[in-house]
């Protein structure tokens, strides 16, 4: 950091209340003056402005429930798709056993649900099954 005597002295216009949290808050930041208070508190911003992962700006508490959400969130998701992979291969199994399918029938029928999610955009019901194979 630069000595006092390499600073510049400029005018500053804050507004009051601005003033007054700075006033409140300098000493709790171990600040010797206000103005290393506003010197800190612009070398953050700038820093945050100019960082490639901006994470290292944020409160440790906020990223750490953030984490916490997401990996409860995902954990969740997790086991619904296990739970509908289990019940989607108990209900191929019983078709393949009832229906005795043709390998060749099978893979054309990949293909063209394939192309027909992707046009639905992924969200195929079983109306759409109804109405496709009428």
């Amino acid at each position: 950091m630069a000595a006092p005597k390499d600073k510049e002295k400029f005018a500053l216009w804050l507004y009051p209340e601005t003033l007054e949290k700075v006033k409140e808050l300098y000493k709790e930041d171990d600040c010797i003056s206000k103005s290393e208070f506003i010197e800190k508190a612009i070398r953050f911003y700038v820093g945050f402005l100019t960082a490639e992962d901006k994470s290292n700006f944020l409160p440790n508490m906020f990223l750490s429930n953030m984490r916490g959400i997401v990996a409860e969130s995902d954990t969740r998701i997790s086991r619904m798709l296990f739970k509908m992979s289990v019940e989607m291969a108990m209900m191929m199994n019983l078709l393949a056993f009832e229906y005795q399918v043709d390998p060749d029938v099978l893979e054309r029928l990949r293909g063209e649900c394939v192309k027909e999610v992707q046009r639905l955009n992924g969200s195929f019901s079983f109306e759409n099954a109804v109405e496709w194979q009428s």
